[in-house]
């Protein structure tokens, strides 16, 4: 379907169905929220559970992006970069999308904490998510299934790792 035609209530589902994870967990991040309630945040907006479903969920979320769970009532300063970016990457794993878009996730990250988040996503991938990952970093690319090199707004190449196979566009 195309986003731009989409009425209210089509647009809702949509977005519960497609999460973002941005590049800086930094500013993508409420400074004046707990992590447990930014990552909480997309199951109020889509009614999702009472409230004790919710913390549950959210104390399975941070287990399942490497975090402790007693690190609910936490603030966003109190973490490293790479722990933000998994609070950030929980927040969009929290309504279970089938779509997550991220855009240089591992951008701001050291590269200890990039491999992480890259094995973190080959796992959500491997569990059904189709992650879709924008890079400029060319050793990310070991990590995808399906590469695929823009230029100018041009595919300059389209390669299927997995497989091998390759196709010239």
């Amino acid at each position: 379907s195309d986003l731009f035609q989409m009425s209210k209530t089509e647009m809702k589902k949509a977005r519960r169905e497609i999460q973002m994870i941005f590049q800086d967990p930094f500013a993508s991040l409420d400074p004046r929220m707990t992590i447990g309630k930014i990552i909480e945040e997309p199951l109020v907006i889509h009614r999702i559970g009472s409230g004790n479903e919710r913390r549950e969920k959210v104390k399975k979320m941070l287990e399942r992006v490497g975090l402790q769970p007693d690190y609910y009532n936490r603030y966003p300063h109190e973490f490293s970069g790479g722990q933000r970016q998994r609070v950030a990457i929980a927040r969009a794993l929290a309504n279970e999308p089938p779509l997550i878009l991220a855009d240089e996730p591992t951008g701001n990250l050291d590269t200890a904490s990039s491999v992480e988040i890259m094995e973190l996503f080959t796992k959500l991938h491997q569990e059904g998510a189709t992650v879709v990952l924008v890079t400029h970093e060319e050793d990310i690319a070991a990590f995808a299934h399906r590469v695929i090199r823009f230029s100018d707004g041009q595919i300059q190449s389209d390669k299927l790792n997995a497989s091998g196979v390759t196709s010239e566009d």
